[in-house]
């Protein structure tokens, strides 16, 4: 009788372990159907997303499922192909500005506290961190912009030189904390050479934290694209954009027609808070 329990308790074992599973990993549905509306998604809305296809400010209805802008523009269409844009301009930024700042804070860290020229080189890196927090981020990104012109490519490089000193920050103090540790000593004494130090042994213990951040720099990314396009100064239209968008619609908020700017504003809500739930997902599966 007991192995007969024993055999039917070890049954009903995996299919409580797979719905636990598949319960915990729920709530990253909405970025992965995020992500295939982004790269699928344009090419199954209904309408050019770039052209007038209606008559101006038309309510939504089974034709134009989220209604007309004040051009005559389906902002379903508009909405969908955004996500594309936005998305795209996010995952770049987010690499780079990880990558460049990882390695900022490794030299900042590694540099800091030794004598010399290279000791000053690290403390200076150090002290234009500190001020890069003291300026606003959209105010950095519209000048650059403002130089180079707007276009997917500046408003990368924009947003890469704008978010970068954060991971430099967390990769700085990381660095600091490991770069003392006695198995590092250690490789010291056995004749390791500090570029080889830094690279085989403190970077891949320091640039975990700023590994975890990057959701919030992806999501982060894709609030100031948003904000630059809201004032003007982001990605010419007729270009698909959540910011530019919101922007157009909100003059018509006034007369009562308010689903020019909602649906945009509930994307971009939707794709930030989704990341940024299933980026702090990620990370706690990780340091389990």
């Amino acid at each position: 009788m007991m192995s007969n329990v024993s055999r039917q308790a070890a049954r009903t074992r995996p299919s409580r372990v797979t719905s636990r599973t598949i319960a915990d990993w729920l709530p990253v549905l909405p970025v992965v159907v995020l992500v295939i509306a982004a790269l699928i998604g344009p090419l199954l809305v209904p309408f050019d997303p770039v052209r007038v296809v209606g008559p101006p400010t038309t309510s939504p209805s089974p034709i134009h499922w989220f209604g007309t802008d004040s051009s005559g523009m389906d902002v379903f269409s508009r909405c969908v192909a955004a996500l594309r844009v936005d998305f795209a301009i996010a995952l770049v930024v987010t690499v780079l500005a990880t990558l460049a700042g990882v390695l900022i804070g490794l030299v900042a860290g590694m540099c800091e506290p030794r004598p010399g020229i290279i000791g000053i080189t690290g403390r200076g890196l150090s002290r234009m961190l500190d001020l890069a927090d003291a300026v606003p981020m959209v105010i950095v990104a519209m000048v650059v912009v403002a130089f180079v012109g707007a276009s997917p490519a500046t408003l990368i490089i924009a947003l890469s030189i704008i978010l970068a000193p954060n991971p430099a920050r967390m990769t700085r103090v990381e660095v600091l904390r490991v770069r003392h540790e006695a198995y590092l000593d250690a490789a010291r004494i056995g004749g390791m050479s500090e570029f080889r130090l830094s690279i085989r042994h403190v970077l891949p213990n320091a640039a975990l934290p700023a590994v975890e951040n990057m959701s919030v720099v992806f999501g982060t990314s894709i609030v100031i694209t948003a904000a630059l396009g809201f004032l003007g100064v982001g990605l010419a239209p007729p270009t698909p954009e959540w910011g530019s968008m919101i922007a157009r619609g909100t003059s018509d908020m006034i007369s009562g027609r308010w689903w020019p700017a909602l649906f945009p504003a509930v994307f971009l809500a939707m794709a930030v808070a989704s990341v940024a739930y299933t980026g702090g997902l990620l990370v706690e599966r990780l340091r389990r």
